[in-house]
């Protein structure tokens, strides 16, 4: 019997309600058949748009949704009743599944009917993606109040997708993505059976847990893989949770295909990668995905534009429509090859997850520091394999001679957000707090406050405040007030890379050891992750690199405002300053830190920048005053780290 397609969908939002409704209804005109909703990181971490960190990045990376009125515009005409829509959503995803339910029932709608996927998983957040708010117990508790909310209310929704996408994101090798997840999983499933509910109940809850993962371009590991994460679900909730049905212990995923491989040189190139790394997550039967969202070929240069995301749509509908492979069974049954694979990747992950388990579990691994160690070691690793030319990536270090390409040259080959939508989100949200009842919203904050001191369910007081009028700022605030806020460790000071030597290095060593001795003291590098972009990878190899050459290095890991960074700067006394900004928000940003700079007697410090930074914008900055611009191109840390030495000292000269 055939197997039916995938839930067929793009990641999509940019701008303002308004801009991606219609971007919605043109992908689902295209025959995309569910939403997945992608939100600006002001949203994503419980943020107004007039709040100070939001400044530059309302509307980068995602739709902002303040409120109410934001969400109604956002899915002006589409029937929610109807609709699969996945959020990537994971600190604030009570609020954001409030309003949803909260806008359904507004079209009239019955939540019991709704369809969907909050990702909810901030247990990645620490590790990879930093969207984070809260600590990890109340973080926990939150995940566990959406999961037992939709399990009695809304049943046909997952209320949770354990994500190791963003785990291999950051560095991680095809065993830690499948022991982190799955250590996550085994967390959230804890959290929840403390609760003592029935056994019925919990394995509808366990049935209704999801995943969402990644695919690299070793294809036949990542088959092998995906098998190992469907054997060991299975294993894992038959023997430590006592699910007898196998039903509600199938292993179930959506997928985005990895993002971290996609090359700025040569980028027509990301198409065929896209295409291999989706196979790797339709061609096996027995672990095929059952929801795909594909990047587009051109995210390493900036935003993709429409008929970027119709490109990756049409090349899902190729291979589910005009293949044959949903016609047969799973043909790697029975390959000797595969199943040796597959066993070795269950072996070397109940390892590590038994290690996770000695800890106290995931969030124990997580506040250690030791998963995050490991991510950023591993992350080392690739990055270096690349830079020797032992990991090949064709038109990066292999193959760099190239035709100029008509596709991703001059105008209009990006899609551009203007700056304007942050003044004209402010505006939105002023006008929205005119029009509504105050003593309606002060009524729903307080009974929201109330269900989190007291340890109720926080989702029914969340759908009345999104009814009443509350923002996200003001959800986001009041259980900041209460929970408190956290900080995930680096893991820069944990990592530690067993090839940490080489000739280059040594050399750059000898470099940073002549420019201490003319200087006076230890070169000194700031490394600054300013506003909201939590995606820090980068900003920690370039801080083990330094710290490997010999620098003195100063990172304090994500969300700083461009004044704590510029303090840093001066009361460390650093030789430079580099900032990594990988939400299209560089442009505001670094006009902010260099005007703090100038006025604080910085200006003779120099200032890097890092980032996905379209050509046009480089120039900007450096018209700035940015000394260098660096972008996923520049993949050699190593000369990056001899820059920083030059830069630092013709700084030096010039000031004497």
């Amino acid at each position: 019997m055939a197997d039916k397609p995938w839930l067929i969908r793009t990641y999509a939002g940019h701008s303002t309600p308004a801009e991606s409704n219609r971007l919605y209804k043109s992908n689902l005109a295209k025959g995309q058949t569910g939403l997945s909703v992608a939100f600006d990181l002001p949203t994503q971490t419980g943020y107004d748009p007039d709040h100070i960190l939001s400044r530059g990045e309302v509307g980068k990376v995602g739709v902002p949704v303040s409120h109410l009125g934001d969400m109604r515009a956002l899915f002006d005409g589409i029937p929610l009743g109807q609709m699969n829509t996945s959020m990537t959503i994971n600190a604030t995803a009570a609020w954001l599944l409030a309003l949803y339910v909260a806008q359904a029932e507004e079209q009239g709608g019955d939540r019991a009917a709704l369809n969907g996927t909050t990702q909810n998983d901030i247990i990645k957040e620490y590790l990879s993606r930093g969207t984070y708010v809260f600590p990890p117990a109340p973080s926990l508790r939150l995940i566990r109040d959406v999961i037992t909310f939709t399990t009695k209310e809304m049943p046909k929704w997952n209320p949770m997708n354990v994500c190791s996408y963003h785990l291999q994101e950051a560095g991680a090798t095809p065993v830690q993505e499948l022991a982190y997840a799955l250590a996550t999983g085994i967390a959230v499933l804890d959290e929840v059976k403390a609760t003592n509910p029935s056994e019925e109940v919990f394995a509808q809850t366990v049935q209704r847990i999801s995943f969402f993962v990644n695919a690299g371009m070793k294809f036949i590991t990542e088959i092998a893989k995906m098998r190992a994460f469907v054997d060991l679900w299975d294993e894992i909730t038959r023997d430590r949770y006592g699910v007898t049905d196998a039903k509600s212990r199938r292993f179930r995923y959506g997928v985005q295909v990895n993002s971290l491989g996609l090359t700025e040189p040569q980028p027509e190139n990301n198409v065929y990668r896209i295409l291999i790394q989706t196979l790797a997550v339709t061609l096996s039967r027995d672990a095929r995905a059952r929801a795909v969202q594909l990047p587009a070929w051109n995210e390493a240069l900036g935003l993709p534009r429409p008929w970027d995301q119709q490109w990756s749509l049409r090349a899902q509908q190729i291979l589910a429509y005009e293949t044959d492979i949903l016609e047969y069974a799973d043909i790697f049954n029975g390959s000797e090859v595969m199943n040796a694979k597959v066993e070795a990747l269950k072996d070397e992950a109940r390892a590590e997850l038994a290690r996770i388990d000695e800890m106290g579990g995931a969030i124990a691994a997580v506040q250690s520091g030791y998963m995050k160690g490991r991510l950023v070691e591993s992350n080392a690793r690739r990055l270096a394999a690349i830079e020797s030319g032992e990991q090949v990536v064709v038109g990066v270090n292999r193959w760099k001679e190239t035709e100029p390409s008509p596709l991703s040259t001059g105008a209009g080959s990006i899609q551009v957000v203007p700056e304007s939508v942050g003044q004209e989100a402010i505006e939105r949200l002023n006008a929205w707090r005119a029009q509504r009842d105050p003593k309606a919203v002060e009524t729903a904050l307080a009974e929201v406050a109330a269900a989190a001191r007291e340890d109720r369910n926080i989702m029914e007081p969340s759908i009345a405040a999104a009814k009443a009028g509350v923002t996200t700022g003001e959800w986001g605030q009041t259980l900041r007030d209460i929970f408190g806020e956290f900080r995930a460790p680096t893991g820069v000071g944990r990592a530690v890379r067993a090839d940490a030597g080489g000739a280059e290095i040594e050399e750059v060593r000898a470099q940073v050891e002549a420019a201490s001795g003319r200087l006076g003291r230890r070169l000194k590098l700031l490394v600054g992750k300013p506003g909201l972009d939590g995606h820090s990878n980068g900003a920690e190899q370039i801080a083990v690199r330094a710290r490997d050459c010999g620098f003195e290095v100063v990172y304090e890991g994500i969300r700083l405002t461009p004044s704590e960074i510029v303090n840093a700067a001066l009361e460390e006394g650093v030789h430079v300053v580099g900032l990594s900004i990988l939400s299209g928000s560089h442009v505001p940003l670094v006009r902010d830190v260099i005007e703090r700079m100038r006025k604080v007697g910085l200006d003779d410090v120099p200032l890097i920048v890092g980032g996905i930074i379209p050509p046009e914008d480089e120039l900007q900055l450096k018209a700035m005053g940015v000394a260098e611009v660096y972008t996923p191109k520049n993949f050699d840390l190593t000369k990056i780290m001899a820059d920083i030495v030059r830069i630092a000292e013709i700084a030096h000269k010039e000031a004497a």
